[in-house]
């Protein structure tokens, strides 16, 4: 009832879209604004302890409104675009050939707390129902509050992610893993994760961001 009654909403009062406030798609992104995203070149941008790490788009102005949007402000159905953007891309790559269990870079217990949902567990889901993979939200924890990571320097960046992650290895399977996360910068909280992984013996894994920034093209 309520799924109909939102519907009925939506042809009443059209959605405008968050990026150009046009309502004419009736979307929170409208066609054109998504198609302004261009898709990088199939291929790792960096290697991370022998890890590819691949990027879907480059951090440009759309992409920023995206990702901030749903990070911040609590626009929950951006979820699924920035799903399509990275299933777009990865559709582009042979590793979707193989078999993964997503494993979303995971928040701290109390911010994800006061931001009520980890957005990346929740872009995850959406770009597991494009390929079958298993969500594995449960095999990596973040166990120190770390400060936000834009503004601080490399060295900051390292020191402010040492020891702030921990694997559960009882959770693992022996399948690939699919790292997921939003901007690729430095690759400092990519390569804390990696490290704790590998510690405890999970070395099978692809890392795959949304965006990068412009300084890795």
């Amino acid at each position: 009832m309520m799924k109909l009654f939102s519907q009925l909403l939506d042809l009443i009062y059209k959605k405008q879209c968050y990026f150009c406030k046009k309502t004419i798609d009736n979307s929170i992104m409208c066609k054109n604004c998504y198609a302004q995203i261009d898709l990088l070149q199939p291929k790792p941008l960096m290697f991370i302890e022998d890890i590819p790490v691949f990027s879907a788009t480059v951090y440009g102005k759309n992409m920023q409104k995206l990702i901030r949007g749903l990070k911040y402000h609590n626009k929950k159905d951006l979820a699924a675009y920035q799903a399509k953007l990275m299933s777009e891309y990865w559709n582009t790559i042979e590793k979707k050939e193989m078999t993964y269990s997503i494993v979303p870079v995971p928040l701290f217990k109390t911010r994800e707390k006061k931001r009520k949902y980890n957005h990346m567990l929740l872009v995850a889901h959406e770009f597991s129902k494009l390929f079958s993979y298993q969500v594995k939200n449960n095999l990596i924890y973040r166990t120190k509050n770390t400060k936000p990571q834009y503004k601080l320097t490399i060295k900051e960046r390292q020191e402010n992610l040492h020891n702030a992650f921990s694997a559960k290895k009882e959770n693992y399977n022996g399948e690939n893993i699919l790292l997921i996360d939003d901007i690729l910068t430095t690759g400092s909280t990519l390569t804390e994760i990696i490290k704790e992984l590998k510690k405890n013996g999970i070395t099978k894994i692809t890392c795959l961001t949304t965006s990068c920034t412009a300084s890795h093209v």
